[in-house]
């Protein structure tokens, strides 16, 4: 049948079909013969581009601070860190791992020769690129918060290299660490310069106590579990939860090892540091808080307290403060001081990276056998009732009880009295379901 003009005007004015191969349809409508025709007309549609490719390297956004301990406040999975920090030691590697960075960039060596420091192997274990040597100007070439990339021995912003430095890789570390022991024997014999040092102008602290403030908390007598956010804090915490319910030592939290005990669940009796990582909050749990001082007496965390409404007493000294911990629980009585995430080793000490951890040395020597290290404790303790005494306990405790009741005047009655009461609860049953 042919179309009329009408007709073909409508079919001549429908716009042609889209080509094969490409998406989407417009529906028009047709009159052929006085009726409507609903016509399915295909047409083009915008192609998608090209995905963009990933870049090489890691790319994030970029955190800077001086200090590694601070840095590692605000940052967030993938971030890049960008620190100036010699030696990465352990404790500083591990809260970078604990915070998922995705590269860090190190101003300064990672690695300076002086001890085998442990920080960059952890990384290189991690799988975290690291990048150090690039120098102080890179807190002056990125700005925080910017995207930037890490590729080799650079550090991109866009497609311009700020700054480079040496890419650390498992084989260079390793090549470093080599060469570090070789330098042992010289920190040795500085670090038992600074032994001396101290022991001449901290003898009376060490040997008769002096200067040790008096506390409110009780010691005398008791266990002092002293918890520092060091090395496998968090471990070791764990495995002396039992040990912890049992004993009810005295908690001790140096400066972040309070916010440790508030995490593993405990309230800290006695906070001691100076204030620099420990939170606001933790600092109003109620705990007696005692600031570590300068031996001149400058205490710069005092301050902070007393902004809080915490009152506070000072402890100067040129001790650590997991020391003026430790030398505090003594003198007031510690019968046993169980250290978390304190030091142990020689290479622990330097790898604190200061030397003040002559410190350390000394108060170990002073406190002997009273110190033992949490590890020793979770390896040789052990709850004094297992879950099985107790189950074995409760068992026998019923068996006892049945037999004197089978026995007694008494309990014949009683159990004769049961007996009516359950021959009447099954023919109350037997009636209501008959």
């Amino acid at each position: 049948m042919s179309l009329t003009v009408r007709d073909r005007a409508v079919a001549e004015s429908a716009p042609a079909a889209a080509p094969s191969g490409e998406v989407g349809a417009r529906r028009g409508t047709v009159l052929s013969g006085g009726r409507a025709t609903i016509v399915t007309m295909r047409i083009g549609s915008l192609r998608r581009g090209r995905a963009t490719e990933t870049a090489p390297g890691v790319t994030g956004t970029v955190r800077l601070d001086r200090r590694t301990k601070n840095l590692t406040k605000r940052l967030r999975p993938g971030d890049v860190a960008v620190i100036d920090h010699v030696d990465i030691d352990r404790v500083s590697a591990d809260s970078l791992v604990a915070c998922k960075v995705g590269a860090v960039v190190n101003a300064a060596a990672s690695t300076s020769g002086r001890y085998p420091n442990l920080g960059p192997g952890i990384l290189a274990a991690a799988g975290i690129p690291l990048v150090d040597g690039v120098g102080r100007e890179v807190f002056a070439a990125v700005k925080e918060g910017a995207t930037v990339r890490v590729e080799g021995n650079a550090l991109y912003v866009g497609d311009e290299a700020v700054v480079t430095g040496t890419e650390q890789t498992e084989a260079t570390i390793a090549e470093a660490m080599t060469e570090a022991r070789a330098g042992l024997s010289t920190q040795l014999e500085a670090f038992a310069a600074n032994t001396m040092e101290y022991m001449k102008s901290e003898r009376a602290l060490l040997l008769d106590g002096v200067g040790v403030p008096d506390v409110r908390t009780e010691i005398d007598g008791r266990h002092v579990l002293i918890v520092v956010r060091g090395y496998d804090y968090k471990e070791d915490l764990a495995a002396l939860r039992s040990y912890v319910r049992d004993y009810r030592p005295v908690l001790i939290g140096v400066d972040g090892g309070a916010d440790a005990l508030i995490e593993a669940g405990y309230q800290p009796d006695m906070i001691i540091g100076d204030m620099d990582s420990v939170s606001d909050s933790v600092l109003r749990c109620g705990a007696e808080v005692v600031v570590h001082a300068y031996a001149d007496g400058r205490a710069p965390g005092l301050q902070r307290v007393l902004d809080l409404g915490v009152e506070a007493i000072t402890f100067p000294a040129a001790a650590t403060s997991e020391d003026i911990a430790m030398l505090l629980a003594d003198e007031k009585g510690a019968t046993l001081i169980v250290a978390v995430g304190t030091h142990a080793t020689l290479v622990e000490f330097l790898d604190k990276g200061r030397g003040g951890m002559a410190s350390t040395f000394l108060t170990r020597l002073r406190l002997g056998g009273k110190l033992v290290d949490a590890k020793g404790v979770s390896r040789l303790y052990r709850s004094r009732i297992s879950t099985l005494a107790l189950v074995l306990l409760v068992l026998a405790a019923l068996v006892s009880i049945g037999a004197a009741l089978a026995v007694s005047t008494a309990g014949r009655i009683y159990v004769d009295l049961l007996v009516d009461q359950w021959d009447s609860l099954v023919f109350w049953l037997e009636n209501l379901f008959s």
